[in-house]
């Protein structure tokens, strides 16, 4: 059965950080990525990993504060956000791709998602 459980959300003033963590279990996919979905609004995909030579890509809004990271001994994908601005809270959840590149990917599998609110 394929896992993913979401961790580390919560209530935070804007400026400040968090880190996500993403334990997945049960499959090996090509990549991980992380997405959210504020309230009203539709989901957008904020980074990707790739699992074999860790390569990433960031969505344009997120970067230079998130760090999408993998421990390949965990089985654990994080999330490191800095400068945390209010239009960063949505609900976050990690998912699982297979595909032949970074680029190039079809996602397959989700998370339930943890709460990010940010705080003005």
């Amino acid at each position: 059965e394929v896992q993913f459980v979401e961790s580390g959300g919560g209530l935070v003033q804007a400026g400040g950080s968090l880190r996500l963590s993403c334990a997945v279990s049960g499959f090996t996919f090509d990549a991980i990525g992380w997405f959210r979905q504020g309230l009203g609004k539709e989901r957008e995909e904020v980074c990707r990993i790739s699992t074999s030579d860790g390569a990433t890509e960031y969505a344009d809004s997120v970067k230079g504060r998130f760090t999408i990271s993998i421990d390949h001994a965990k089985n654990t994908v994080y999330l490191q956000m800095n400068s945390l601005k209010p239009e960063d809270t949505a609900v976050y959840s990690c998912a699982g791709a297979w595909g032949p590149a970074i680029e190039a990917l079809t996602w397959a599998y989700w998370g339930q998602g943890t709460q990010v609110t940010v705080s003005s």
